[in-house]
């Protein structure tokens, strides 16, 4: 017979359902994302850490988990919340089925649940603080939730960015000068393998660094750009990653994406807020305001730009949420820069946006020429 587990929520919703993943007990803002694919590339993004993620499609691990999967390191969820998780994967890469990947990851996890219950909850009320345990009973548990402090600390940065500063090297050793013609410095706040990967592909050289690099030991590296990545928290709480990114303003070229495009906004003088409960699936559908395309974009993120403080500091809005209204790109042209706050390399969910690579790596380059051709 299997152990159970309890779902406790900052509200005083307490359910029980089957635990399929590792005893323990974890907390987190509960979140939930609608997507049907993509439970691994979900687990281990660095985006997710500090949540517990509860996944809305009814029956998940159909096709199992295989190592190329993974976004990061590690898994990066505090908890995981589903309906189903099925037992007999199918599927050519398999190499081992969702449970057993929760459970060799130490990944608390409950099954049995009416996730989309839950889902219409966090939609009316708005996403909040969670604990998920084999080990408590459940007004223990809903007592501890409480004591929790609010999502939003810079501590889960801290906590996915690398260490070190190293180059992405998807070939092996001695082949990555080949072909390159832009050099890349990556600012890790807690970036997926997936865009490195497409970075790489679009002919770059990269070089991630840690979030905690100056701006002076970046432009140091001598980059043609710099590339400011996703990651977790509330972007109004790491003023100092702020700080760094306005010295590099006017200096590289820029592109932000999720995380990095709310950073950017900031230090363009905007300000962002909280959603009530965020943005997460891969069909979300985002207008390009220059051409008037409609993308169908993958996201992850709890907070958006204020468009009226943006506009105040004289940058310009590029994509917009059709679902919502909400800021969904940046650019300022005398400034070089430009970010999204989709996820342009999806991994899981639609391919509409990897252009936008292409399109950053064409622009380095040509104001690399022209930097050349006035030296």
């Amino acid at each position: 017979m299997s152990a159970a587990a309890i779902l406790a929520l900052a509200d005083g919703t307490i359910v029980t359902g089957e635990s399929v993943g590792a005893p323990g007990t974890r907390f987190g803002e509960l979140v939930f994302n609608t997507g049907m694919t993509g439970y691994q590339e979900m687990l281990t993004d660095p985006s997710y850490r500090g949540q517990i993620l509860m996944l809305t499609f009814p029956s998940i691990g159909n096709y199992g988990t295989n190592p190329g999967d993974c976004q990061s390191r590690e898994v990066q969820v505090e908890g995981f919340v589903v309906r189903t998780l099925c037992e007999t994967p199918s599927n050519a890469l398999c190499k081992q089925s969702a449970g057993t990947f929760l459970q060799e990851n130490g990944v608390v996890a409950i099954a049995g649940v009416d996730t989309r219950a839950l889902a219409r909850r966090l939609r009316m009320h708005g996403v909040m603080m969670a604990g998920l345990s084999t080990e408590m009973a459940g007004e223990a548990l809903l007592a501890e939730v409480r004591a929790q402090p609010d999502y939003g600390s810079a501590q889960y940065l801290e906590r996915v960015t690398t260490a070190q500063s190293y180059q992405y090297q998807p070939r092996p050793h001695g082949q990555m000068e080949m072909g390159f013609g832009v050099r890349l410095v990556v600012v890790d706040y807690g970036v997926k393998r997936a865009i490195l990967h497409f970075l790489h592909e679009a002919g770059c050289q990269v070089l991630v660094v840690p979030a905690t690099a100056a701006a002076r030991d970046i432009l140091a590296l001598e980059p043609d750009a710099v590339v400011l990545s996703p990651g977790p928290g509330d972007p109004g709480a790491l003023a100092d990653y702020i700080k760094t990114i306005e010295a590099l303003l006017g200096r590289l070229p820029i592109l932000g994406i999720c995380l990095g495009h709310q950073l950017l906004g900031w230090a363009l003088g905007g300000r962002t807020y909280k959603l009530k409960f965020g943005h997460r699936g891969g069909n979300h559908p985002v207008k390009d305001m220059e051409s008037g395309r409609v993308y169908i974009t993958a996201q992850n993120h709890g907070y958006a730009v204020d468009e009226e403080s943006v506009v105040g500091a004289k940058a310009r809005v590029s994509h917009v949420n059709l679902n919502d209204g909400t800021v969904e790109g940046l650019c300022h042209p005398s400034l070089a820069v430009f970010s999204v706050q989709y996820h342009p390399e999806a991994n899981s969910g639609p391919l509409d946006s990897r252009y936008i690579f292409d399109q950053f790596v064409a622009q380095v380059r040509q104001s690399k020429e022209q930097r050349r051709g006035t030296a």
